[in-house]
């Protein structure tokens, strides 16, 4: 333990950090920089939780009573199947119907209810400054409602997010609160629909972070897991608790087979992967080329949802019940052929088409139905086994969120014992689809839009160099009593590669004073012609930088200032000059990130722990003596 009076122990730390600074520094600087604010927010995601667990029940009650409004003509608001309707061959027309009704409402409405709710809202935090429309609030679950409850194979938690999301961002446009605060109660809203609907409180943190917040920060996590787990609790009353899809218990541990089965199971549900995001933005494509608008789209992915739905029944609406069927393991092979293909055209085609609802459900069952046909060459783990394991793969895989896939996965089905074997198989899908696509089939979207983000997190260089690491010592400082031709002759001597365009003007005592610009200083030499003093031109109180400051304070000062450089001076005697640093000398923070990705070099050299033994010296000939 290092004690505070101990100076000895003080300076072998600084010399082993290599920071030089001292204790007052160090202590200044921490592992976050979350404030008290934090608590403000916190409370005010409780409440949003709440109100999203509310907005979960809504939509699940809309989604059950259009459902059996267009396949049962009876008012009731319960979940129902589409797939026992006796419509005969009128089903074709009621995804038809639905998807018309959609259409309008997005054309007349707003356009931000089309497609699946999370590239949306992925849109709303990075380009809208986490602003959302408040019609957008009622008219995404009423469409993505219609949408389900007339046959769309689409999951509801899509739409759930978006709509948690969205009285959440209206919650956060009432208040006076910057962008950055209005993202994380958008995103407090959003996990708090996903854990009301799923009771995944867990998974829908993860899920915000893995999607949502582009940032790993305990300002934005406190609030998000708090409004999760309000929604997770609200739900206890409202929707039951219970794991959504219990399934019998599998195995503690699958043995060496198992686990190379786990391997098998990531690879063909990366490649499985692969194809349904390539067939959502190829459906996606092809009604781009179509002469008529887009608002006419979503009807015509109807005619093929409606043929589906007579090929194969259960291939309409979230399909949960069919989800419980693969992971209880008593499902027939026409019930997986029929997933795997019906439910995966008729899902990417209407996707493809623009209409409302969500990918997770479809994913999970799509996921289910090929570790159906997993088990069939796969060792015998118990019912479900396979089915389960495939289904986080494929959704850990397609939304490139592992963490998300595997937590997710645990807690619809509450079996622990599955931890390892979805580990290892949502990783090899997450690294198949990360190493074969460019983009998820969320950002994709983003993408199409003229954006580009980035999902990968690490540590900035501006975080870990500071100022005295980079900063130049070698400068040209003029004299305050600076004679005209002392000031030309130095503007003259500075023959450096890049030369120095902010001048310190510093007193008999080396005191800092102030400075002036090269500009500054040219104009002052060609109209100079009362010989006006030096000091007349200077800034008196400068914005200066510190030594012990990390260069990510300093880029923040000069997009808030709007220069690119400043004097540097001691932080204990801001008169004294030690430096300058510039913009150019920020880049070397990133410089040195790069040649730690780049440069490859062996550090420890490996020797034979055995003397060598004697080789016999071999005879070389010259050129002109071999024949």
């Amino acid at each position: 333990m290092i004690k505070a009076g101990d100076e000895n122990v003080w300076q072998k730390l600084k010399r082993l950090l290599g920071k030089g600074g001292n204790r007052e520094e160090l202590g200044k600087l921490g592992d976050f920089t979350t404030t008290p604010h934090v608590i403000l927010l916190s409370l005010i995601a409780l409440g949003i939780g709440v109100l999203s667990a509310f907005v979960a029940l809504a939509l699940l009650r809309l989604i059950g009573l259009f459902t059996n409004l267009f396949f049962f003509q009876r008012w009731s608001t319960a979940l129902a199947s589409p797939a026992g309707n006796k419509l005969g061959l009128l089903e074709i027309l009621v995804p038809v119907i639905g998807a018309l009704i959609v259409g309008l409402m997005a054309r007349y409405g707003s356009e931000r209810i089309r497609g699946h709710g999370i590239p949306e809202a992925i849109e709303a935090i990075l380009i809208n400054g986490s602003r959302l429309e408040p019609k957008v609030a009622l008219l995404k679950p009423l469409s993505s409602a219609i949408s389900i409850g007339s046959g769309g194979p689409f999951g509801a938690e899509g739409p759930i997010i978006m709509t948690g999301g969205a009285f959440g961002s209206l919650i956060a446009q009432t208040l006076h609160l910057s962008s950055a605060e209005r993202k994380i109660l958008l995103v407090a809203g959003a996990a708090g629909g996903m854990s009301a609907t799923f009771n995944s409180p867990i998974a829908a943190v993860l899920l915000a972070t893995e999607l949502l917040l582009f940032e790993w920060k305990p300002r934005s996590l406190i609030p998000v897991a708090l409004a999760s787990a309000a929604a997770a609790a609200v739900r206890h009353y409202i929707l039951g608790q219970g794991a959504l899809f219990p399934t019998p218990p599998h195995p503690a541990f699958i043995g060496p087979a198992g686990i190379l089965g786990c391997f098998v199971v990531g690879i063909l549900a990366g490649l499985l992967s692969l194809l349904l995001t390539l067939a959502v933005y190829t459906s996606e494509d092809t009604f781009s080329r179509l002469p008529i608008h887009w608002m006419w789209w979503p009807a015509i992915g109807g005619v093929i949802i409606g043929i589906g739905g007579l090929i194969f029944p259960q291939a309409l609406g979230v399909g949960y019940d069919t989800i419980g069927t693969l992971l209880r393991g008593n499902v027939t092979t026409q019930v997986i052929v029929g997933v795997l293909l019906v439910k995966s055209i008729i899902w990417s085609t209407s996707l493809g088409s623009g209409t409302s609802g969500g990918v997770l459900a479809p994913l999970l069952m799509i996921g289910g139905a090929l570790g159906g046909v997993e088990a069939l060459f796969l060792p015998n783990e118990g019912l479900g086994f396979w089915p389960l394991v495939s289904m986080g793969a494929v959704l850990g895989g397609t939304m490139r969120s592992p963490f998300t896939g595997i937590i997710f996965s645990l807690e619809l089905t509450h079996d622990v014992n599955m931890l390892l074997p979805l580990l290892i198989a949502v990783v090899c899908a997450h690294g198949f689809t990360v190493l074969t696509m460019r983009r998820s089939i969320l950002t994709e979207k983003v993408s199409r839009r003229g954006y580009h983000l980035s999902r990968e997190y690490a540590t900035d260089p501006l975080e870990i160099l500071f100022v005295r690491e980079v900063m130049r010592t070698n400068i040209v400082a003029l004299p305050a009593d600076a004679s005209l031709q002392e000031v030309v002759q130095s503007l003259r001597s500075d023959h450096r590669p890049h030369g120095q365009r902010l001048y310190p003007l510093i007193d008999a005592q080396k005191h800092l004073l102030g400075v002036v610009t090269r500009n500054d200083l040219q104009k002052f030499l060609l109209n100079n012609n009362e010989q006006r003093p030096l000091l007349d031109l200077i800034q008196q109180q400068p914005i200066v930088a510190y030594p012990d400051e990390p260069l990510r304070v300093v880029v923040y000062r000069m997009a808030e200032t709007n220069l690119t450089s400043f004097p540097v001076v001691e932080r204990t005697n801001p008169h004294k000059l030690v430096g300058m640093i510039s913009l150019r000398d920020l880049l070397k923070g990133h410089a040195r990130n790069l040649e730690e990705e780049r440069h490859r070099e062996r550090v420890l050299r490996l020797r034979l722990l055995f003397p060598q033994r004697s080789r016999k010296k071999e005879l070389v000939l010259p050129p002109e003596h071999v024949s």
